[in-house]
């Protein structure tokens, strides 16, 4: 078992609809089966071969209840016999289920396991729970002296205490939009984006994007948070739909069947981190990695920090110390969106792609995650 590896042989996304567009009427389920169907067509794998589907979601209500991944399965037209689990680590859930199906890998336990997750938030609403329910519960509140644990007012904080202005994080932001632009027009997500289906047509492209995006034009947004506060819509990650799949299996399973692996899943870590200011998880989440496989962060190429808001990656990169010209290079959740459910597979997809055009040896990604916990991962390109 201890010569056991996981790599991924492929991994594909949905286009990333914006609230309210192209994908809301798809549903959450149908939305999945198409990338699980896409994996199959790609790999020639034959799914009764699977040993698990691992899936991620976070608003599990509604169209979006009753363990999701099982039905995105039978939807996909995969055998009975294939399970499914759904996982939900908040926003990391999908990065969660690629780990959590590394792990059974590793271990011997699965040969083949499949992994991804989806959410659409059009159907969904962020914090649905919420009227059902109470989430978090009143020990918490009283715990840390609060009334709420908000990610908004958690960015607010993260800004303040590195001392971000608002000109900084709108310049990161429109960053974002036009890194995004530049590798939809090289072709950079042609190969890993499947399009949907939406009555007549398709959607095959990243539908937030907004082109020529600058601070100058972000300077007219109100603050969301504070009435004096630095984090508006434009700095913060777009409502989305979406979906996103990996298949992981061992290089030695891959060589088997006559696919090879894009990247090495080298190791991953998770982490607490204080709950109220919620956002900073990413950062000792990375070291946490970092140390444990002997690297620094200088040896990392390409790093995919989920642009929650912008002080997320902002804070991680001067934390660390990380290159700038690293950290999300084709853009991020601001310029596209955040599917939650799926975004930690979207941002795997993303990474290894352009990990595999640009010869890059090492990739990190990283999710802050609500209730202040936080995954790492880290990836080696397979030559």
């Amino acid at each position: 078992m201890s010569n056991r590896d996981a790599v991924i042989v492929e991994a594909v996304r949905t286009p990333i609809g914006k609230r309210n567009g192209s994908l809301a009427d798809v549903h959450p389920v149908d939305l999945s089966a198409v990338v699980l169907r896409e994996l199959v067509r790609r790999t020639g794998i034959d799914p009764v071969s699977v040993d698990d589907v691992m899936w991620g979601c976070v608003t599990q209500l509604g169209d979006q209840s009753s363990n999701v991944g099982r039905f995105a399965v039978l939807a996909a037209g995969w055998p009975d016999s294939v399970p499914a689990v759904t996982i939900n680590r908040a926003c990391g859930s999908s990065q969660q289920a690629i780990e959590s199906a590394a792990h059974a890998v590793l271990a011997g336990a699965y040969d083949i396991a499949v992994a991804g997750g989806v959410e659409t938030m059009s159907r969904v609403p962020l914090g649905a729970a919420r009227e059902s329910g109470f989430p978090y519960g009143q020990t918490v509140f009283d715990r840390y002296g609060v009334d709420e644990l908000n990610q908004g007012q958690g960015a607010e904080m993260i800004a303040a205490k590195w001392e971000m202005s608002r000109q900084m994080l709108d310049e990161y932001a429109s960053r974002s939009h036009e890194l995004t632009a530049a590798a939809a027009d090289r072709g950079g997500f042609d190969d890993q984006i499947v399009p949907v289906d939406i009555g007549e047509t398709a959607l095959a492209i990243d539908e937030g994007l907004r082109r020529g995006t600058t601070p100058e034009k972000l300077a007219g947004l109100k603050p969301s948070f504070r009435p004096d506060g630095v984090v508006h819509a434009g700095n913060a990650s777009q409502i989305s739909d979406g979906a996103a799949a990996v298949m992981i299996m061992t290089s030695q399973k891959a060589a088997e069947v006559g696919l090879r692996p894009i990247v090495r899943l080298v190791a991953g870590s998770v982490v607490g981190d204080d709950p109220v200011l919620m956002l900073t998880g990413p950062i000792p989440a990375t070291q946490k990695l970092l140390d444990r496989v002997g690297l620094s962060i200088d040896d990392i190429g390409a790093a995919e920090i989920n642009e929650a808001f912008a002080p997320v990656p902002l804070a991680w990169q001067i934390e660390l110390g990380a290159d700038p010209g690293i950290v999300n290079p084709v853009g991020g959740a601001i310029s596209v969106g955040h599917p939650l459910g799926a975004s930690g597979a979207i941002l795997t997809t993303r990474l290894i792609n352009h990990m595999r055009d640009n010869a890059i040896r090492y990739g990190l990604q990283s999710m802050c995650e609500g209730g202040g916990t936080a995954n790492a991962t880290l990836y080696e390109l397979v030559e």
